[in-house]
């Protein structure tokens, strides 16, 4: 004889949604120049008082072979994690650490000394200590009267119209 529940059809719907994502975490998305799932290197930003810290776990990554440099507001880190070397690729079983070139860029904060930036590396892990500028105190700007003395008149001194009017 069948059992039948009774109720709700929808119930089984969380139940599936939850085997999905168990079943979506144990895959390895990152395919050959293609990666779906995390970017690498992973990265943690930290404000202090005076600078923010940008930390980057780079293991397998030579410090000499990094380039790291900042222009129009960005900081871009460039480098080539090696791979496992020794070992053939056929032969491993599983692999969550893709090797090859990577890139990141990261927009900087406002109020940076790109000037002063500075980087260390120690056992696969990269430090960069971006120092904040000082804060700028609003500054009082001057608004002129053009109704009581037009020959001020800085912007339609130069215009066409007001040089045809001159000249006539």
């Amino acid at each position: 004889m069948a059992v039948f529940r009774w109720g709700n059809p929808l119930h089984a719907f969380p139940d599936l949604e939850r085997e999905m994502d168990r079943w979506m975490k144990s895959m390895d998305l990152a395919f050959e120049g293609l990666r779906l799932g995390r970017p690498f290197p992973a990265l943690n930003v930290y404000v202090t008082d005076d600078e923010y810290l940008i930390t980057a776990e780079l293991p397998g990554c030579d410090p000499e072979a990094l380039d790291i440099h900042v222009a129009n507001g960005e900081l871009t880190l460039r480098g080539e994690r090696s791979l496992q070397g020794a070992i053939p690729e056929e032969r491993f079983r599983r692999s969550e650490r893709p090797g090859g070139p990577w890139e990141r860029v990261v927009t900087l904060p406002e109020r940076v000394d790109e000037q002063n930036i500075r980087a260390e590396f120690m056992n696969g892990l990269l430090k960069l200590y971006l120092p904040k500028l000082p804060a700028t105190a609003p500054r009082q700007i001057k608004i002129t009267d053009l109704t009581q003395n037009p020959a001020h008149d800085s912007v339609g001194a130069s215009s066409p119209e007001r040089q045809t009017e001159q000249t006539d």
